[in-house]
């Protein structure tokens, strides 16, 4: 019942994605390392299952995240000029769940856009996320934007060395004031005010607005600003703002965003249970990435497990299957072909064993015609 759960979701997405122009690419679970995690930051490398190929001695790793490989199928196999939409789904290896309740082998799908800078295709990407919830049956779910470049403009304009800059984004990412405070102490008074402001700048779109009055007025800080307000304003998400948010710094080059929903059903009392703790869905831009394969290319997208969604979603129910009987009469083969390609599923029952006991309905012969009955 899971996994029919499953491959229903996986078919609604993937042909959502291919109506919109996103070609399903297909890459390989195994690869060396040196082509998987080029690129990629220290986090994907430690959740990299590893092992050493028997016959070359190099080590190898299986995916623990499949966007890295289709950007180097952008960047290499297709090595387009033009924008390029592609979508994906496939099994991933994690060394730690992400979170309490999640599997370490989630069933990942996404679509990315590749060749455009602009804000106009981080917005399509987040619409898509958007008509992809809808279109699997789930309508209360929340949307989390930041943008990493803001960080990075405070840290670039104080002079921050690389070393402090990384200690600060997790002081940052876990919203730890103190430690914030602490390693910002011999900075400079307005990057350390701005860094100190930060963590607080979390909730309603309004917070863009409080951000432009107490950060600093640097211009790519506030380009970075008036991305976030355009998503916030033509989304079609509930959209809350973070700008503490630096999850994947190393990896993403500008706005990040995390979707948030409660489950599409309700508890015995009728009270909706509370949001996820875990982000259902996980995307931003990360126009860097293409550069380890010698062809930086913009790029932004997407992706979710498909486990975690079907968890979120009901089975959907639907008539049980048709047991007929065993023969080879034309009629009957006929009957059988067209149930069948009404989308019926018919199991044609062996002859001398017991058959069929999980359909709830049977194919008889009544009246001259084959008619299907409940059992």
């Amino acid at each position: 019942m899971e996994a029919a759960h499953i491959e229903r979701l996986r078919g609604i997405l993937l042909g959502l994605f291919r109506l919109h122009g996103y070609e399903l690419v297909v890459p390989p679970m195994l690869e060396y390392v040196e082509s998987l995690l080029t690129g990629t930051g220290h986090d994907l490398d430690l959740r990299t299952f590893k092992l050493v190929d028997q016959l070359s001695g190099r080590m190898m790793g299986i995916r623990a995240d499949i966007t890295p490989q289709v950007a180097r199928i952008d960047s290499h196999l297709l090595n387009r000029e033009s924008v390029t939409r592609l979508c994906y789904s496939g099994s991933v290896l994690h060394t730690r769940p992400r979170g309490l309740d999640s599997t370490r082998e989630p069933i990942q799908i996404g679509a990315e856009i590749y060749g455009h800078p602009g804000i106009e295709s981080d917005l399509e990407i987040q619409r898509l996320l958007s008509e992809s919830f809808r279109a699997c049956g789930l309508r209360n779910a929340r949307l989390d934007i930041g943008h990493v470049g803001i960080f990075r403009s405070i840290c670039t304009r104080g002079n921050v060395g690389a070393g402090l800059e990384s200690d600060l984004q997790e002081a940052l990412e876990a919203k730890d004031h103190a430690r914030i405070e602490s390693l910002s102490d011999k900075l400079g008074s307005e990057t350390r005010d701005a860094l100190l402001q930060l963590p607080r700048l979390y909730g309603g779109a309004q917070m863009i607005d409080t951000a432009r009055s107490v950060l600093p007025q640097y211009a790519e800080l506030l380009k970075s600003l008036d991305d976030l307000e355009r998503l916030a304003r033509d989304n079609r998400f509930d959209v809350s703002v973070d700008l503490a948010d630096l999850r994947g710094y190393q990896y993403h080059s500008g706005v990040v965003f995390s979707v948030y929903a409660a489950p599409e059903q309700t508890r015995p009392d009728g009270v909706n249970p509370p949001l996820c703790k875990n982000a259902l869905a996980l995307g931003g831009r990360y126009d860097e990435v293409g550069k380890a394969f010698g062809r930086a290319r913009p790029a932004t997208g997407f992706s979710l497990d498909l486990r975690d969604l079907a968890r979120m979603l009901p089975v959907q129910m639907t008539l049980g299957a048709i047991v007929a009987p065993y023969g080879e009469e034309d009629a009957l083969v006929a009957e059988v072909a067209r149930l069948r390609q009404s989308g019926e599923v018919v199991i044609q029952a062996l002859p001398g064993v017991e058959d069929g006991r999980e359909c709830e309905r049977k194919l008889v012969w009544l009246d001259g015609k084959w008619v299907v009955r409940a059992l």
